[in-house]
């Protein structure tokens, strides 16, 4: 785990939480896209 990633104790929390019907288009991997978010937010990169 990275220092900018969610610990596996706080994605336990979050993925319950997330939608799960797969309707259309293939979902990507949650966990990377939050990660990203968190990221920006964190870095404050534009």
């Amino acid at each position: 785990m990275r220092r900018h990633e969610l610990s596996d104790e706080e994605w336990d929390f979050i993925a319950p939480r997330l939608p799960t019907n797969n309707r259309g288009i293939e979902r990507v991997d949650d966990r990377r896209v939050i990660n990203g978010i968190l990221w920006r937010f964190r870095t404050g990169s534009s």
